[in-house]
């Protein structure tokens, strides 16, 4: 689903316009980008906790050239959903 097409659900369900929906969408997307940035999980009871992690650096292939490369450390975003949404999914 693309974010146009979850902003379509969204006002259908919602009962609101298309334009109200995608700020909705956009302030929600804000709202946990900021608190990740900030080091803050976000757990949303139900669906599931976003949070950040380390990545240590490690050893990589350049595919084209097959030669070693050192890939950095970074911050990632993971996402561990809660039992409703397993539940309703699987």
């Amino acid at each position: 689903m693309s974010k146009a097409e979850l902003v379509e659900k969204i006002a259908e369900q919602a009962n609101l316009t298309k334009a109200d929906a995608e700020r909705a969408v956009n302030a929600f997307i804000g709202a946990v980008t900021g608190s990740l940035k900030n080091g803050e999980d976000v757990t949303l009871v139900g669906f599931g906790t976003f949070t950040t992690g380390k990545r240590a650096a490690r050893q990589g292939r350049n595919p084209q050239t097959g030669k070693t490369i050192t890939i950095k450390a970074k911050t990632v975003v993971k996402f561990k959903p809660g039992k409703a949404l397993r539940d309703s999914v699987g």
